[in-house]
């Protein structure tokens, strides 16, 4: 007897629940946008490289081209559809949006989930890779432009508005010295 290709699945989006039957190939991305509409999660290279698909997965960012949506189950996803409350944005997109770190817009919804994750991994006290010291005992990196692009590089822009983009991850992680 051949094994079931599709699963009856609940996925939390936004603090939603959707019932949803899918093949056990369809990724997150796919669910997200063709099954429920949440197109603000951008297609960029289907391959996981451009970051344009970035989402919050428990917190934690996430390629949704690479994500199963079957393994999303049981997980909270936040999109950028969810990341402003009460009708105000978020700080990050306050910042994009003062800052103009986006130009044509494309990769900005997986920038601003990104930026949402990096300013919490920096304050739960995460090295990146040009953190000088990593010990423990060292504390908290200082969150400088080298390391906001270091934390933020999985995440193209095709328009180049990289200088903006930092200083927008300065900004609304309350530390604009470090857009310098």
């Amino acid at each position: 007897m051949p094994l079931p290709t599709t699963s009856a699945i609940t996925l939390t989006i936004n603090g939603e629940k959707h019932m949803l039957s899918v093949d056990h190939r369809t990724t997150l991305l796919d669910a997200l946008r063709e099954r429920l509409d949440l197109t603000g999660t951008k297609k960029g290279c289907d391959q996981g490289q451009c970051g344009a698909c970035t989402v919050l997965i428990d917190g934690r960012r996430a390629v949704a081209c690479l994500q199963l949506a079957v393994a999303a189950e049981g997980r909270e996803v936040t999109t950028i559809e969810g990341v402003a409350e009460d009708g105000a944005l978020h700080p990050v997109q306050q910042a994009f949006l003062d800052l103009d770190g986006y130009q044509c817009g494309y990769c900005t919804p997986g920038q601003i989930c990104s930026a949402i994750a990096v300013i919490e991994e920096h304050a739960a006290g995460w090295p990146s890779a040009v953190t000088d010291d990593v010990r423990p005992e060292a504390g908290r990196p200082q969150l400088t432009a080298e390391e906001i692009r270091e934390r933020m590089s999985g995440n193209l822009c095709r328009c180049a508005a990289y200088v903006s983009i930092v200083q927008a991850v300065a900004r609304a992680a309350g530390v604009e010295e470090a857009a310098a």
